[in-house]
């Protein structure tokens, strides 16, 4: 049977459906994620394909920066989707999957960008000072 997986806003104005594997859970401690969450943000991801959302119409994208732009409820705000321009993947909010979701820490990244007000937990998991390297 084919792994699934569900979650949604704080509304539930937007509701969406995961198949397949999820990618481990990225946190990121870039200033952008900390100023759109308030802390750092902890994704997945999955391909497009692979993902069905319902309540298109209060989903709003935001053009962040001039390579990626970000999704979330312009109902209740809820920060949903992360997603880089030309790649075949969209980041979901960890914190947005119903429970149980199976999700387990991979990576931290922008840890020299972080915040100085919080630490980086040693989690046993890699912790990069800016993006995720690139594999040679």
């Amino acid at each position: 049977m084919e792994q699934t997986n569900s979650g949604r806003c704080l509304c539930g104005s937007i509701r969406f459906e995961t198949t397949g594997p999820l990618r481990t859970a990225t946190a990121c401690h870039c200033s952008q994620c900390r100023r759109q969450t308030g802390l750092f943000y902890v994704a997945t991801a999955v391909r497009p394909q692979n993902l069905r959302i319902q309540g298109e119409e209060t989903l709003s994208w935001y053009r962040a920066s001039d390579m990626a732009r970000r999704g979330f409820c312009s109902t209740c705000g809820s920060a949903l989707f992360w997603q880089a321009d030309g790649v075949d993947q969209i980041s979901i909010m960890a914190g947005a999957f119903d429970q149980p979701s199976g999700l387990v820490m991979g990576e931290h990244i922008y840890c020299a960008d972080k915040g100085d007000f919080y630490d980086i937990p040693e989690d046993g998991v890699p912790h990069h000072p800016g993006g995720r390297p690139t594999s040679a």
